[in-house]
């Protein structure tokens, strides 16, 4: 099957002599969820807008939906939705009429029965009428994405799509991305949220000073690269670490009752693994060590997404 993407050594260089972009290669799926994460000043922005043709490239190739989006730029184009992080709306307009009239500029024929469906899915419909100027921050923030939607586009950009939106807006919102991409919707996605992508990415991307650094099933890097912590709550307290378990990757908290074992989660029967637990708690029986609870914490996206900027 086609990518609903396709990109082969992508490069941006500016006038200056700046290059926001360095050969980049990456296909997404058709039907996927895609995040794209990094750091300001990366590049995400400029490869959202070379894909959706607002920005010429400098050298490779795009297309979308199997069209080149400089040799077939309208065919490509009106395969696109693209949310902008910034609120490019009419404020004096209602978003009935907004949603209309970006369907329209479109060349798709009226179909007042699919902006009604957006306008209900996006919890709308009572504001149908209201100029948006009146309209609360993560309500414009909806009405962009019904814009976005009215032509119904294979392709959705949502670039910080829940940026100052309430974490039960939020939530919601994550509800109606699922659904679109249920729906066939390619679905790339740019936050600083973390949290966000963990919840509903299928894959995610990393991209770095220019450089896409990694992509990766989101639940196979999760595997790959997350770090696991077993937490052990001592019954008497201890001012070091016991000799006898100077052989792991053990801290001991303040106060002398809890010791935390930072290991990996595909590592093994090593002393770094997950086959350590039990070499770890053998020895504390062995030495006398009581322990009364145990505990594990699973790393988050956002510190394997540190840990892979930092080294980049």
């Amino acid at each position: 099957m086609t990518p609903a993407i396709s990109i082969k050594g992508l490069s941006k260089t500016y006038a200056g002599g700046f290059a926001a972009l360095k050969d980049v290669n990456l296909d997404i799926r058709r039907g996927e969820i895609f995040a794209l994460l990094g750091p300001n000043g990366a590049g995400k922005t400029t490869l959202i807008s070379i894909i959706c043709g607002i920005v010429k490239r400098s050298g490779g190739s795009v297309t979308v939906c199997g069209h080149d989006t400089v040799q077939d730029y309208q065919a490509a184009r009106k395969a696109i939705g693209l949310v902008p992080q910034e609120l490019t709306i009419e404020h004096f307009e209602t978003p009935w009429d907004t949603a209309s009239f970006s369907r329209g500029l479109f060349g798709k024929a009226p179909d007042p029965k699919l902006i009604e469906d957006l306008l209900k899915r996006f919890s709308l419909w009572d504001k149908k009428d209201s100029q948006i100027r009146r309209l609360s921050g993560g309500m414009k923030r909806r009405v962009m994405i019904c814009k976005a939607l009215a032509h119904e586009p294979q392709v959705l950009f949502l670039d910080e799509p829940t940026a100052g939106v309430d974490v039960e807006l939020r939530k919601s919102m994550w509800d109606q991305v699922r659904l679109l991409r249920e729906s066939g919707v390619t679905i790339i996605l740019t936050t600083h949220y973390l949290e966000e992508a963990e919840e509903i990415a299928d894959r995610v991307g990393v991209i770095s000073h220019g450089n896409l650094i990694l992509t990766e099933d989101k639940d196979a890097l999760m595997k790959k690269l997350g770090k696991k912590e077993l937490v052990i709550d001592l019954v008497e307290a201890h001012s070091a670490i016991p000799p006898a378990l100077s052989g792991f990757d053990l801290t001991l908290s303040e106060s002398g009752r809890r010791i935390t074992l930072t290991y990996e989660t595909g590592g093994g029967d090593t002393g770094e693994g997950v086959g350590g637990i039990s070499r770890l708690l053998e020895k504390m029986k062995a030495d006398g060590i009581a322990y009364h609870d145990l505990s594990t914490r699973q790393s988050t996206l956002e510190e394997i997404f540190i840990r892979l900027v930092g080294r980049s």
